[in-house]
């Protein structure tokens, strides 16, 4: 059973930053794809980023050029860097990794809490 646990999560006011790490507690082959993905009260769970194996990312547009998302391929481990925090950003923040070939996976976190607040 693999699993993925979230932290870096809390309180923090607008303008600041965090850090969220995601590592997988059991062994995986190292996933194809490497995400965070959020979601608030009421609205559906949305793409934050993304990250390859090869280290190719995509954003979302709202986060794009404040949020910076990187992995570790030998430990199945996966960081979003959060700067410049909007309210707007309060949300829960899903881990994901997934694998199509030659094993197929999709494995998500439990989520951690962001808030941006003053």
């Amino acid at each position: 059973q693999v699993q993925l646990v979230e932290s870096g999560g809390g309180l923090v006011q607008p303008g600041g930053s965090l850090r969220l790490s995601c590592a997988a507690s059991g062994s995986i082959f190292s996933p194809d794809t490497m995400g965070w993905y959020r979601q608030a009260p009421g609205k559906q769970r949305d793409l934050v980023a993304n990250i390859m194996r090869d280290g190719s990312t995509n954003y979302g547009e709202s986060v794009k050029g404040r949020f910076t998302i990187s992995r570790d391929n030998a430990k199945g481990t996966v960081y979003l860097q959060m700067n410049s925090l909007k309210p707007e950003d309060t949300a829960v923040y899903y881990c994901n990794a997934k694998k199509n070939w030659p094993m197929r996976y999709n494995y998500w976190g439990q989520g951690t809490q962001v808030t941006v607040s003053s």
